[in-house]
């Protein structure tokens, strides 16, 4: 049987972690190496982002939540601290005593007759009671026949689970950022449900059949509700995180494509287009109106006299003059360049230019 315990995962964790952990830091490091070295700068989260991190959360608080022995199915072993050798009798009499009227109940009484035997009482440890209480053909003689009914049930937290992964990473809500994690989201969540599976398939139900102490006695069943709530938890934001890094560009960055930069050029060029004509158009206003004509007039007015007494100033001329003198500025230079930022203004229709012709 596949034996799930704090044991063995602390064995895991101390064997594998010296190995995985500095593999772990220095692929971050390499990713974020890549990511400053990029021209992609880190952005704010986008907002509609923040509605997949709330089905995320949900998904994860529900994951959480169904850990809780609240929401577990009753244990008659754990209750009455009953070994699975106690006479069936002496189990249902103690879990008698500690029923509200000290009666069973009638969930109880259908308990009763299909636990008597050793190997009965293993398949209950192992599919819990639901599964042994009501499949109508399940035997001892075939186990594989509890297996077969409790797939539904094993596999329904499951599909819910599928259900909140393509929500969360459906393009009508999360866009292209959560869109491209859809098949590792969906590959995970299957990943689970096959790996439950297996575990539950793969394991010798008849393990506890051997063991002589009530404390000893392993409860798959109820085990495995914590690992598998666990499990959608650490999947949930496992996801979550690797959406928040690729969408704020700081890791995973896929280049976009050349449709997609044509397409932001193309916007960026159509503001500019805006914003010069909004500019033409304030300059008619005011060209056009007399009032604010005279004030424009009244500012190149002084703004001409202020660039004169600069100009004239003392300190200026010997600049200008030991600039000149120098040949650290080329006048001729200087005109080719006003020349060609001229030209490159004045363009005709597809890109000819206008020359002016010599008369």
């Amino acid at each position: 049987m596949v034996q799930i315990s704090l044991s063995t995962l602390k064995t895991l964790l101390f064997t594998l972690g010296p190995l995985a952990l500095p593999r772990i830091i220095s692929y971050y490091r390499n990713h974020k190496a890549k990511a400053r070295s990029r021209p992609v700068p880190v952005r704010p989260l986008p907002p509609h982002v923040f509605a997949v991190f709330n089905i995320l959360f949900i998904s994860c608080l529900f994951a959480l939540i169904s850990t809780l022995p609240t929401f577990a199915p009753e244990n008659i072993f754990q209750t009455t601290s009953s070994r699975l050798q106690t006479p069936n009798d002496v189990l249902f009499t103690r879990l008698g005593y500690l029923r509200p009227r000290g009666k069973l109940t009638e969930a109880d009484e259908l308990l009763k007759p299909r636990i008597a035997s050793i190997d009965a009482r293993c398949l209950y440890l192992y599919y819990g009671p639901s599964v042994v209480t009501e499949c109508p053909f399940c035997t001892s003689d075939e186990p594989m026949s509890y297996f077969w009914y409790a797939m539904p049930m094993i596999l329904f937290p499951h599909i819910l689970h599928l259900f909140a992964l393509g929500a969360a990473t459906s393009s009508a809500i999360a866009g292209k950022e959560g869109n491209r994690w859809r098949t590792s989201a969906v590959m995970m969540g299957v990943g689970l449900a096959l790996s439950e599976c297996y575990l539950t398939g793969a394991g010798d139900f008849k393990a506890n059949a051997r063991v002589l102490r009530a404390e000893d006695l392993n409860h798959f069943h109820w085990d495995m509700r914590i690992w598998r709530g666990i499990g959608i938890a650490v999947a949930d934001a496992a996801l979550a995180a690797f959406i928040w890094a690729s969408a704020t560009n700081r890791m995973f960055i896929v280049p976009p494509t050349a449709a997609e930069r044509m397409e932001a050029s193309i916007k960026d060029l159509e503001n500019a287009r805006g914003r010069v004509g909004a500019l033409g158009i304030m300059r008619n206003v005011v060209v056009r109106d007399e009032g604010l004509r005279r004030k424009a007039e009244a500012y190149w007015r002084k703004e001409g006299q202020v660039m004169s007494e600069v100009m004239d100033e003392r300190e200026v001329v010997e600049g200008m003059r030991s600039a000149l003198g120098s040949g650290r500025i080329s006048v001729t230079q200087v005109e080719e360049d006003a020349r060609r930022f001229a030209d490159g203004i004045i363009v005709g229709p597809n890109g000819i230019q206008h020359q002016q012709q010599p008369s």
